[in-house]
């Protein structure tokens, strides 16, 4: 498969691209993926992911950290990171940011397999973390563990 064909229907990528005004808006992009039929998994990390407190519109950080195993498709990763940062002035809860997440990448690539791992840091002194999966995970394909700690506090 040529590069021209997995690449001929971005338009994000390779030029200035503004940050989408809610998750809703943004635009996540696919291309085919030039390894379909080889089981792999991709990881992607947010170490800086943030949204709003819907109650208080306050900030909410957290690292997430998304793997997959894809099947035909892999998502773009500049289209990824600007509908991540469209969260920014997104209000909602961890559960459904993290979820919501998930369920977008499923949606959209038809993954063989998707988790998404939300650590959040906490609110009102309590942290939160959030897990969704799409199921058992492939056996034939290494999967490594997500390597954030539980929040330990300053101790």
């Amino acid at each position: 498969m040529s590069s021209d064909s997995i690449y001929a229907n971005l338009t994000q990528l390779g030029g200035k691209t503004e940050l989408p005004a809610s998750p809703e808006a943004a635009e996540l992009e696919k291309v085919p993926n030039p390894q379909a039929g080889t089981p792999y998994c991709v990881r992607f990390t947010a170490p800086e992911f943030t949204s709003l407190c819907p109650i208080t519109g306050q900030p909410d950080f957290a690292h997430l950290v998304i793997d997959y195993v894809p099947g035909d498709w892999l998502v773009e990763s500049k289209s990824l990171k600007l509908y991540l940062g469209a969260f920014r002035n997104h209000g909602a809860f961890h559960e459904d940011c993290t979820v919501s997440i998930g369920k977008r990448l499923v949606d959209l690539l038809a993954p063989q397999w998707l988790r998404i791992g939300g650590y959040w840091y906490p609110r009102g002194g309590m942290p939160i973390d959030v897990f969704y999966q799409t199921g058992e995970a492939p056996k034939a394909v290494w999967i490594p563990d997500q390597g954030v700690p539980g929040y330990r506090g300053r101790g």
